[in-house]
């Protein structure tokens, strides 16, 4: 016998930017989800309440107060993350707040404390997290399949168009691609191999510059245990022509309109084998296992390599079960805060010269 027809969903949308709008389209392709409100003061958002025949509202409070939504989308810009979402918990209301969850890491436990104690979920948007892709990869190393985890090389290398940069905070302190990008690839490292112990780096604006960083090169150190305490290399810049970037090689959804370039942008390496992302290829040597001994390659999942999924959506979709009590959160404020502990200390490590140990 079937399930009954759920109701779905019901969601407002606070910002009414790219990211807002994505999250609009994500709720009108996910059945479990309604679209009830969108949240600008901006003259853009009542032209997208308008292009989705949406109520639109100036503010939060009248919002909520009006509509009554079972959750939020809280799109807003980074300084706005943690006070609309502290609001929607002392009304009640369960948040999917995007990343990065706050710009500074007192703000963001202020906001892990608050759900925690009003018991109110926050659903932090790292959406990587929601690919099969991603999940496989901690799957695989959680399985030993390559033995002890050792080194883990990873690169987000992209061009970003002139106008880009005529947002004002983008070309400050804070805007730049270690807080907008290299946080991705910081959490889904995080994700797949554990926590990180300590941060080095080196930051560069000589391309652009700008107030913030345009370029980045990072030394992490994980935690020993069980992962193996590997260390990783991470290369980071918005401003060179290549092919390696996660949403270039992925295949995710994105406002790209050519398809992925094929390439491999992690790399994950350990005593037994060796895995590649996002093409998942899975090397090992033959017999006694060695460099004196073939080298074969499997692809045990290939069909996900080979057919892309939309973390959005499949993101939206877990916050309907959160708000329904279904699940929990796949990352919660807590855990965000420790994604944003390493994103800041690439900032504190390149201005001091120094290795950042974190304190989770």
């Amino acid at each position: 016998m079937s399930d009954p027809v759920q109701v779905p969903i019901r969601l407002a949308v606070v910002g009414a930017g790219p990211i807002g709008r994505r999250h609009l389209d994500a709720i009108a392709a996910e059945p479990s989800c309604q679209a009830v409100a969108v949240v600008d003061p901006a003259s853009n958002g009542a032209e997208t309440a308008a292009e989705w025949n949406l109520p639109h509202y100036d503010d939060l409070d009248h919002m909520l107060a009006e509509v009554a939504p079972d959750g939020v989308i809280n799109a807003t810009p980074n300084t706005l993350h943690v006070p609309l979402s502290l609001e929607c918990l002392r009304q009640g209301v369960p948040v999917l707040v995007e990343k990065p969850i706050a710009d500074n890491l007192d703000d963001a436990l202020e906001l892990a404390d608050a759900s925690e104690r009003l018991g109110i979920p926050v659903l932090v948007g790292h959406h990587r997290r929601h690919n099969p892709l991603v999940q496989k990869a901690r799957e695989i190393i959680a399985s030993g399949a390559l033995g002890q985890l050792t080194v883990i090389s990873a690169t987000w290398l992209a061009r970003k168009p002139d106008d880009y940069f005529d947002v004002a905070w983008r070309r400050s302190r804070g805007g730049g691609p270690v807080l907008i990008n290299l946080i991705h690839d910081i959490d889904s490292l995080r994700f797949i191999a554990g926590e990180i112990a300590a941060v080095q780096a080196m930051t560069s604006n000589a391309r652009r510059g700008f107030e913030v960083e345009d370029t980045a090169a990072l030394l992490l150190r994980f935690r020993a245990g069980d992962e193996g305490g590997a260390l990783a290399t991470v290369t980071l810049s918005d401003t060179v022509a290549s092919p390696w970037s996660w949403e270039l090689t992925s295949g995710e959804r994105t406002s790209y309109t050519f398809p992925q370039t094929g390439q491999d942008c992690y790399l994950f390496a350990g005593t037994e084998g060796s895995l590649a992302m996002p093409s998942m290829r899975l090397w090992r040597h033959d017999g006694a296992g060695s460099w004196q001994s073939p080298l074969s390659m499997q692809q045990p999942t290939q069909q996900l390599a080979s057919t892309p999924a939309d973390p959005i959506q499949l993101q939206v979709r877990h916050f309907a079960d959160v708000i329904r009590g279904r699940a929990k959160p796949l990352i919660t404020a807590r855990d965000a805060s420790r994604t944003l502990e390493a994103a800041l200390a690439v900032s504190q490590a390149a201005a001091t010269g120094a290795e950042v140990t974190l304190s989770t």
